[in-house]
């Protein structure tokens, strides 16, 4: 029998997620639910998708085998609070719960949602925290997962297909998600920011705007493509197209002169750091 999955929140991500599921022939439309407060999403998604929509969150909470919380975090105490207030809340079923709510650690969720259930109740709905990132959008996200103890390998197999069909992803250890949050969760941000950095260095040299531009992002693209397949260490890649005295050198003199490395390194703890005091 097709497992029902339905999404509490059907923002970008949680479109992005629906999209793939279906493109991968994961789970058919008619397998999966959304709740959603804004009715003009709610009809966007349904319209683009041939998704069901339910009627309210707990309805979609109690029909669901795998939940996907994809809410707002600050909206994620209210949800569940509503729904585990409910005096008819409860799962005689198996129900996974999958949170990519930035921010949320796995006992807050546990908390509201484990705490009118029974010890074996409680079992019977593990919880897997995911950090995605931004370019799952269009399939090449980078996601970390990390399982509560009472997810199974079934559970953990399909949350990982799940992630797989928006990109790569990496089981860890809960206590680094805030690590894969400043590497990968905002890591597309500082990748752009090289972008913006780069064209503004190429305008400056004398390139249109459009040149510049496309010059910039075919040459990151190709670069990646490069440490992909070549699978070389980025450092040795960067030694061989230093020449001495020429033009990268002189680049990179700039970049070392001003501790570019560092600061990089610094941004990505800060990030982490920041991930960390939202988890509370």
């Amino acid at each position: 029998m097709t497992k029902r999955i339905g999404f509490i929140g059907a923002g970008n991500m949680g479109e992005a997620m629906i999209g793939a599921l279906i493109g991968a022939k994961i789970f058919p439309p008619d397998a999966i639910a959304v709740s959603e407060p804004s009715e003009e999403r709610r009809r966007a998604v349904a319209d683009a998708w041939g998704v069901a929509v339910a009627p309210d969150n707990f309805t979609l909470f109690m029909e669901s085998d795998i939940v996907v919380l994809a809410v707002k975090p600050q909206m994620m105490i209210d949800v569940l609070s509503e729904i585990a207030g409910r005096p008819d809340y409860g799962n005689p079923d198996r129900t996974l719960v999958i949170s990519i709510a930035a921010g949320t650690p796995i006992r807050k969720i546990a908390d509201l949602l484990h705490g009118p259930l029974d010890p074996e109740a409680r079992k019977r709905m593990p919880i897997i925290r995911v950090m995605p990132n931004t370019p799952a959008l269009v399939l090449a996200g980078m996601s970390g997962m990390s399982p509560n103890a009472d997810a199974d390998e079934a559970d953990i197999g399909i949350t990982r297909k799940i992630l797989s069909a928006m990109g790569e992803v990496r089981e860890l250890d809960e206590s680094l998600l805030d690590a894969v949050t400043g590497v990968s969760g905002s890591g597309p941000a500082y990748v752009f920011y090289l972008v913006e950095a780069m064209t503004e260095g190429g305008v400056r040299s004398g390139l249109s705007p459009e040149d510049a531009a496309a010059l910039t992002l075919q040459t990151v693209k190709g670069a990646v493509r490069l440490m992909e397949e070549r699978g070389e260490d980025p450092a040795e890649l960067r030694r061989k197209v230093t020449s001495p005295g020429g033009t990268t050198e002189a680049a990179l003199r700039v970049m070392e002169s001003a501790n570019v490395k560092d600061h990089i390194a610094g941004a990505v703890a800060a990030a982490a750091r920041r991930s960390k005091e939202l988890s509370g």
